[in-house]
């Protein structure tokens, strides 16, 4: 009875997005790949609490003016300004590709379940023809 229980147990798999992340788990899976400046001032902030505050504006999907800062701890224009930060620097990819890694590695990826989203995927002369005619202003002559 008891290996069924940590059989059961050891396979929970969550079906959702954390919208916050202990310290615990931001010190051991997020925080070794969030790239720091090499130059200027130290954050005020912890990058655990400013972290927390980006995935509460990507999952309600408020404008960074609205996100409600405790105490005036730091503006809203320093937390987006280290989202972009970490957009353009690669620190989410790496994070992604290593959530990935440690999922695969611990068997909780399921492959056969993925479903790939096409919001993002260019196509460059492969779609369907379109309904409407490419027309060009600049060739159309004025008379």
């Amino acid at each position: 009875m008891d290996t069924q229980l940590e059989t059961l147990t050891s396979s929970v798999v969550y079906q959702h997005i954390p919208t916050h992340v202990c310290r615990k788990d931001f010190n051991r899976y997020i925080n070794p790949h969030l790239k720091r400046p090499k130059k200027g001032p130290k954050p005020k902030l912890s990058l655990y609490k400013i972290f927390n505050y980006i995935l509460y504006v990507l999952h309600t999907g408020i404008q960074w003016e609205q996100l409600k800062i405790n105490r005036n701890e730091l503006h809203y224009t320093n937390v987006y300004k280290w989202h972009n930060r970490w957009s353009k620097d690669g620190s989410y990819q790496a994070l992604f590709e290593a959530s990935i890694l440690h999922l695969h590695q611990s068997d909780q990826l399921d492959t056969s379940v993925l479903h790939g989203d096409g919001s993002n995927t260019v196509v460059k002369k492969g779609a369907w023809a379109s309904v409407t005619p490419v027309i060009s202003t600049r060739k159309v002559k004025k008379n």
